[in-house]
């Protein structure tokens, strides 16, 4: 048999519909064959329960069975086969009894019947009418029980067909899965590539940009100095001031540079202060003029009580510098530039419709120009950083996203209107700062610098020859005594040799294994109260590795200039 129970071989339906006899005393077997022939039945004669049990397993639809066929070992055998029946099968037996009524023999037969478990009890003689009634109803019965078993069989083929199905499935989302991994593993691997190769443009644009901008600033540094040589030999030294005013323009604008990158990396951090734009914008005039040259007419006008703003000064004039310098550029035949100051308050209804504003007081700089303007789409993109229209090399992609950083940085917001062959307005919104501004700087700038006590001393520690012959001649315009060293072991030296030092100045990056910083706490191990001042190319906040200063210990940022410089050294010896 399979699985359901049917037999394992094929057979005729008519084979399956055939009755088993068993009825191995005298001719009471033909006669019950006999019978169910003339009632149109096929049966099967079996000569002992074995036989029977033979057919039994062939396939029949039912079987009858003299009693006496079952005395001895025929009922176990039989037993044996009824309990080993698939689920589907029940098989029917109608078993022929005698008139024998002794109470042995009635146990005996209410054991069978549970033995047999579908049997139905004839008493002999029989007569054909009974005899075929019975194997009629037994075959109705057992062709349901067929009906099941088909219904069964169908249902585990199904089964198997699912299970085939499944696994065929899992197989194909198995390959169909290694693929999309596949797949992602070399798109992920092709936009690493593309990362890469925006870097590698970023990065390229970059150096271009900042080759560019400071050749140029370099041009007219070296060419100042130059023509400074010059006029100097020939004793025209009345016009030196013109050319130290370029000189120093140009190192201006490329101090501005080297603060945007700074910022750009998120290492240069605001100083904000209660700030007069309109006395800053009027401080930038002469540079302003000497960045755009004669080609261009520069405006400048401002309300007549413009409030104080609470921002970074020199971050604000590297934001002008940088605005002024694109609008330059927009205008290679000459033009006009206007830069205008003003006040105004943004409303709840004005701030409802740019979801990026907020309500209040705001100071506006506005910066426009009569240039080539920008597309739409040019416009919606010129705050992102390395985004540039100019050649390859012609800029740094950073100028107008380091103003919008500063802007945002500083609690504003920026606008941008401009049109294709009408010009460029950009205009920034700065909180109004309500308090006075202070006036200390301008002071201080302005006192004059108190000389060194006798005996004061100062130790200048910079790998850069260049610095420290500048910085010492500021120590010796002042009257201060001073001692040079090139690293940090020979300042060392110097600290440990039982000179007093009133003052360490220091650069952060030294060579040769030790740090400004590592020599400072070094210094300070023999003079607890040593005073020390770095001076550093990179942003305050990277200087001193972890951003924080002992007692003491102050930061000066590369380019300074040097009355700042000589007041920074008065103040921290005194």
């Amino acid at each position: 048999m399979d699985e359901t129970g049917a037999p394992s071989a094929v057979l005729d339906r008519r084979d399956e519909d055939r009755f088993a006899v068993l009825a191995p005393i005298g001719r009471d077997a033909a006669a019950i064959a006999g019978v169910l022939e003339r009632a149109g039945y096929a049966s099967v004669i079996c000569g002992d329960a074995a036989a029977l049990v033979a057919a039994l397993d062939a396939g029949v639809a039912a079987a009858f069975i003299a009693e006496e066929g079952l005395f001895g070992a025929g009922e176990a055998v039989l037993a044996a086969w009824v309990d080993a029946q698939a689920p589907w099968s029940d098989l029917p037996f109608i078993v022929l009894t005698s008139r024998q009524v002794r109470p042995e023999v009635e146990r005996w037969r209410l054991r069978m019947i549970a033995t047999l478990r579908n049997a139905s009890l004839i008493e002999r003689p029989l007569d054909g009418l009974t005899l075929s009634s019975a194997a009629g109803s037994a075959l109705r019965a057992r062709r349901r029980q067929y009906e099941v078993r088909h219904h069964l069989a169908a249902r585990a083929q199904t089964a198997i067909m699912l299970e085939h199905l499944v696994e065929d499935r899992t197989r194909e989302l198995a390959h169909a899965n290694a693929a999309l991994h596949q797949q992602i593993a070399e798109r992920e691997r092709t936009e690493e590539a593309l990362r890469q190769a925006q870097k590698m443009e970023a990065v390229g644009q970059l150096t271009g940009g900042l080759a560019h901008d400071f050749n140029n600033m370099l041009a007219g540094i070296t060419g100042s100095l130059e023509i400074m040589r010059r006029r100097i030999a020939q004793g025209r030294h009345g016009e030196l001031g013109r050319y130290v005013d370029i000189a120093t323009v140009s190192a201006t604008r490329a101090a501005a540079l080297t603060h945007r990158l700074l910022a750009f990396s998120r290492r240069q951090t605001l100083s904000p202060k209660p700030t007069d734009a309109t006395a800053l914008v009027r401080g930038m005039e002469a540079l302003i003029g000497g960045t755009v040259g004669p080609a261009i007419r520069v405006e400048t006008t401002h309300a007549p009580d413009v409030w104080p703003i609470l921002c970074d000064p020199h971050q604000l004039e590297s934001a002008v510098l940088n605005l002024v310098i694109n609008a330059r550029d927009a205008m290679p035949e000459g033009g006009r530039l206007s830069i205008e100051l003003g006040n105004t308050v943004l409303d709840d209804a004005y701030v409802a419709d740019h979801a990026d504003l907020e309500p209040g007081d705001y100071v506006v700089l506005s910066i426009s120009d009569s240039g080539t303007g920008m597309s739409p789409e040019v416009a919606s993109r010129a705050f992102d950083p390395f985004f540039t229209t100019k050649p390859l090399g012609a800029g740094t992609g950073l100028g107008l996203s380091m103003v919008y950083g500063f802007t945002k940085q500083s609690s504003g917001h920026l606008r941008i209107y401009s049109e294709l062959g009408s010009g460029t307005t950009i205009r920034i919104y700065l909180p109004r700062h309500h308090g006075g501004v202070g006036s200390a700087d301008a002071a201080g700038l302005s006192a004059e610098i108190p000389r060194a006590q006798p005996g004061e001393t100062v130790l200048i520690v910079d790998d850069e020859a260049a610095i420290r012959m500048l910085v010492r001649e500021v120590l010796d315009d002042l009257g201060y005594a001073s001692l040079e060293a090139e690293d940090g072991r020979a300042a060392l030296r110097i600290l440990r040799s039982g000179n007093p030092i009133n003052l360490l100045i220091t650069d952060v990056g030294l060579p040769n294994g030790m740090n400004g910083r590592q020599l400072a706490d070094a210094a300070r191990q023999n003079q607890h109260d040593l005073r020390v001042l770095f001076i550093t190319g990179y942003a305050e906040k990277a200087a001193v590795g972890n951003g924080l200063l002992d007692h003491g210990m102050e930061v000066m940022t590369k380019p300074f200039a040097l009355h700042a410089l000589a007041s920074k050294i008065r103040e921290m010896i005194h």
